[in-house]
């Protein structure tokens, strides 16, 4: 259950309310004030569960329904500093504890220039780690309201940024959506030749590589099931 079938259920519930009830519940809305966690959904939920349209169990139907298929949505309301860097870095740590941070007591020459390292003999494989998520490019508003399921018709752009060629040896792409999280695993050369690769600034030294549901097909072959990460990382390499 998406956004869009949500508020189709609620407007079959709505229909059920008498005249004077409908006309009563759009008013209050018109003038509605929303802070988290109290919103829109909340308000018409409750006022239907008061003018007995709903009962109790039919909310928590409803509720469960929403929740078990948008399991990724909580991802949308963290900052995007931590979701880049702290929730995307940990989430690799948890898939694979093979996946390490790394410290100068493993690279002397580390500087914060990557994100993780696996032990490949007596060589480490730097990796660079890039998360995005997938929103709707035509609807304003926070990113929550934004967010789309993996097979919406909605158009999207996930933006990987800041990528600096020649320090990496492979790059994990993470895309998100409400029900669903992709990885893609591109070497430092194929992230050179990717014909996506386009600067960030004009005249840097920092690349993006943007996806978007017109041109995700192309990175099919770069798709990884993530059991499968560290294998297809040092298989590449080799």
């Amino acid at each position: 259950m998406d956004k869009k079938n949500l508020d189709k259920k609620l407007e079959e519930w709505i229909k059920e309310l008498p005249q004077e009830g409908k006309k009563s519940l759009l008013a209050r809305l018109s003038g509605l004030k929303s802070i988290y966690p109290f919103n829109e959904y909340e308000y018409r939920l409750m006022y239907l569960l008061d003018n007995k349209i709903i009962t109790f169990q039919e909310y928590e139907k409803l509720r469960d329904a929403y929740v078990n298929a948008n399991p990724y949505l909580n991802l949308y309301s963290i900052s995007p500093r931590v979701f880049g860097e702290i929730w995307v870095q940990q989430h690799l740590l948890d898939i694979d504890a093979r996946f390490k941070k790394p410290t100068k007591e493993v690279d002397k020459n580390y500087s914060g220039d990557y994100d993780l390292y696996l032990d490949n003999g007596k060589k480490i494989l730097k990796i660079e780690v890039k998360a995005c998520r997938a929103i709707n490019t035509k609807l304003r508003g926070g990113l929550e309201t934004k967010a789309l399921s993996f097979e919406s018709d909605e158009p999207y752009w996930m933006n990987f940024q800041q990528i600096k060629l020649d320090i990496v040896d492979v790059f994990v792409f993470v895309g998100v959506w409400v029900d669903r999280i992709l990885y893609w695993v591109l070497t430092n050369e194929e992230v050179e030749k990717h014909p996506m690769r386009s600067h960030q600034h004009r005249g840097g030294i920092e690349y993006q590589i943007g996806i978007t549901e017109r041109n995700i097909k192309e990175f099919d072959r770069f798709l990884v099931k993530p059991s499968c990460l560290v294998e297809v990382i040092k298989s590449k390499i080799k």
